[in-house]
C-alpha cells in the first residue's frame, strides 16, 4: 500500500544527524568516516556532515546556479507541506508511473534491493510514489544540493532508514551494472544534458534493472519563447529575489483561474501548435503562453513554489518524446512503460540482460 508523506512531520533543524547506513560502505567501496571525517573517494575528497558523506565536485555555471536554486527551494521550511500539496504531488506521480509500490517486477530485483533516487530534492517524489516500499528497499538519495538534509529529515520522521550522499549525478560514486533501480524524477533535465545524465546512470544499473525517469516536453513556440525569456531574466537574481519577482506572474494565473472562463478556439492554430475546441483560460494561456500554475486548493505560495521550481534553475531542457525513445535505445533500455503528457515524459524501463 502506497502512503503519502503528510504536513505533521516538518522537516525542522534541531532533528538530530543520524549515522549513515551499515550498508552504503559497501556500496560506495569505501569505509565511512565519523562525523566531520574525510576519506578519498575516487580521486575527490568525501566530508561526514550532518550524517550524510558529502563529494565537492566541480561545476560549470549553469549546474551551480541550478544546485542553488533548488537549494534554496527545498530547503525552506514549511514551503510545500500542506495535506493539499501533498496529495496533488502523489495522485501525480501515480498516473505517470502506475501503482509502481505493489508492480509484480520488484520479485525480480531480490530481497532489500539498492534503490537509487538521482536527484532526491527534499525527498518528497520518492515517498510519494514509493510509499511503504522504501521500509523494503535500500534507499540511496542523491543530490547535488543541501536540499539532501531536508530529505534526511522527513525520511526520520517517517521512521525510514535511508542512506544520502550529496554529489553530482553526473559523476556517482557507484560501480558499473551494481545498482538494482534508479529513480530520477523530473532530474535529468536540470543537468547539463539530459541524454548525457541518462546514459550515464543507465551504465549503472545491472542487466535487468530498471530506470524510472521523468523529463519535461517541449512546448508550443510562444511557450518554449516565454519560458527562455523570463528563465534569462531570473539568472541573476538571488533566489530570494527571483522568487519575489515571480510572484506577480502567480497571482495572474490565479486570477486567470478564479474567473473559471471557458473560451471556444475555434479552429486548430497549427502555426503556434494550439488545438481547436473549449479550454480554461487560465489553462489556455498556461500552455501556450506562459506558465502560471493555478489550483484553488493550494496557496499562492505553494502556487509560486511550483511557478518558481518551472522558471527558476538554469538548466532546464525540454525534449521530445521521439528523443527520449532514441536516448533509451542507446543506453540500451527497453521501454516497458511510457507516460506521455503536455508537460513532460514519463518512462519505466529495464536494462537489456
Amino acid at each position: 500500500m502506497m502512503t503519502t508523506p503528510t504536513s505533521s512531520t516538518p522537516c525542522t533543524a534541531s532533528d538530530r544527524a543520524a549515522a549513515p547506513p551499515a550498508w552504503l560502505a559497501g556500496v560506495l567501496g569505501i569505509a565511512l568516516p565519523e562525523e566531520g571525517g574525510q576519506a578519498s573517494l575516487d580521486g575527490s575528497v568525501l566530508t561526514v556532515h550532518k550524517g550524510i558523506p558529502r563529494v565537492q565536485a566541480d561545476a560549470t555555471r549553469a549546474q551551480a546556479q541550478t544546485r542553488d536554486t533548488f537549494g534554496f527551494l527545498w530547503g525552506g521550511e514549511g514551503r510545500f507541506e500542506s495535506p493539499e500539496s501533498l496529495k496533488l504531488l502523489g495522485d501525480w506521480y501515480r498516473t505517470l508511473y502506475g501503482p509502481v509500490a505493489d508492480a509484480s517486477w520488484w520479485a525480480e530485483h531480490g530481497d532489500r534491493p539498492l534503490l537509487i533516487d538521482a536527484g532526491c530534492g527534499a525527498g518528497l517524489s520518492a515517498l510519494g510514489l514509493f510509499g511503504d516500499r522504501l521500509r523494503r528497499v535500500r534507499y540511496l538519495g542523491v543530490d547535488i544540493s543541501t536540499a539532501v538534509d531536508a530529505a534526511a529529515m522527513r525520511f526520520r520522521a517517517q521512521g525510514l532508514e535511508p542512506g544520502f550522499l550529496q554529489c553530482s549525478l553526473m559523476d556517482l560514486p557507484l560501480r558499473p551494472a551494481s545498482v538494482d533501480l534508479i529513480y530520477s524524477q523530473g532530474v535529468l533535465h536540470h543537468t547539463d544534458s539530459t541524454r548525457e545524465a541518462l546514459l550515464g546512470l543507465a551504465r549503472l544499473l545491472k542487466p535487468g534493472g530498471r530506470f524510472l525517469f521523468y523529463v519535461y516536453r517541449r512546448k508550443g513556440p510562444v511557450r518554449e519563447f516565454t519560458d527562455d525569456l523570463i528563465r534569462d531574466r531570473l539568472q541573476e537574481m538571488a533566489p530570494e529575489d527571483a522568487w519575489a519577482a515571480m510572484i506577480p506572474l502567480t497571482r495572474l494565473g490565479q486570477a486567470l483561474g478564479e474567473l473559471k472562463l471557458e473560451i471556444k478556439v475555434p479552429e486548430a492554430i497549427d502555426l503556434l501548435q494550439i488545438p481547436a475546441g473549449r479550454i480554461d483560460l487560465q489553462r489556455l494561456f498556461y500552455w501556450h503562453v506562459f506558465k502560471a500554475f493555478y489550483r484553488p486548493d493550494l496557496t499562492l505560495e505553494e502556487m509560486n513554489h511550483i511557478n518558481f521550481d518551472w522558471y527558476a534553475p538554469r538548466n532546464a531542457h525540454r525534449q521530445s518524446p521521439q528523443e527520449v525513445r532514441v536516448w533509451c535505445e542507446e543506453a540500451g533500455l527497453i521501454i516497458e512503460r511510457e507516460h506521455v503528457e503536455d508537460a513532460g515524459i514519463a518512462v519505466i524501463a529495464r536494462k537489456v540482460a
